[in-house]
């Protein structure tokens, strides 16, 4: 079990070789550097790189794939050029399971199912919609519940696709947004602006050798079954004291 780091604290490498290197991303830490010249995971790996093997000048480090910044979990980099691209077509050829977790506001339909459904972007957020409309995108996903508990639910989910905000924008068309998620509909906003999403694991073929690589996130404490109500009820007071 683990709990959220912050951007501040030292990187958590889940599997490291000559070709690849996985890490723990914290909720709250961009992937990639932007204008706004925050820390990001990625200056953070290309750091430890530098330091452990004492590399003049720059680091390649490919970047196989992104997580938003509020989630957290399991991100992969390419160690060298031929790694990255054997990596990126096995993600275009949608040869990756990607496998998450998400703690959500209520409960749903079934227990466990398949969704299916077309995602537009809109601004800063993504919304269902009609799959004649242009520039729509098929967005599927297959879930399964762990556990129901207080008024949330924990579930498993396999993205098939990997559409920008699906998970959290499909999720809340069912009624059951991520919680911490307000963008996406969710009552309770978390104080350090993290949403209870976790990228737990990744499967794929090594890049350079006949081998599957499983790669897993540790379980934060949210994931937890005895904790999810008191953490809720907890991070409503918080909301509440901010109104």
């Amino acid at each position: 079990m683990v709990t959220e780091q912050s951007p501040t604290e030292p990187l958590q490498i889940l599997f490291e070789d000559n070709h690849l290197l996985a890490v723990l991303k914290p909720g709250g830490l961009l992937v990639q550097g932007d204008i706004s010249r925050e820390p990001s995971l990625m200056d953070m790996v290309k750091d430890y790189i530098k330091k452990k093997y004492h590399k003049p000048g720059e680091v390649f480090l490919g970047l196989v794939h992104r997580l938003d910044r509020p989630v957290s979990g399991v991100v992969l980099f390419a160690k060298t050029s031929k790694s990255a691209a054997r990596l990126s077509e096995q993600w275009r050829q949608r040869n990756i399971t990607k496998i998450y977790w998400a703690l959500v506001h209520g409960k749903m339909a079934r227990d466990a199912g398949r969704l299916i459904s077309h995602l537009k972007k809109r601004r800063q957020r993504v919304s269902l919609t009609d799959e004649v409309q242009k520039g729509a995108q098929e967005a599927v996903l297959s879930y399964r519940t762990f556990f129901v508990r207080g008024g949330v639910s924990l579930l498993e989910v396999n993205l098939l696709t990997g559409r920008k905000h699906q998970i959290r924008a499909q999720l809340a068309a069912e009624g059951c947004p991520i919680v911490g998620d307000v963008k996406y509909g969710s009552p309770d906003r978390r104080e350090d602006g993290t949403i209870c999403l976790l990228a737990k694991s990744l499967t794929f073929m090594h890049p350079t050798r006949p081998e599957t690589v499983y790669i897993e996130a540790p379980t934060p404490d949210w994931a937890v079954q005895e904790r999810p109500w008191s953490v809720v009820r907890c991070w409503r007071k918080v909301a509440s004291d901010k109104s």
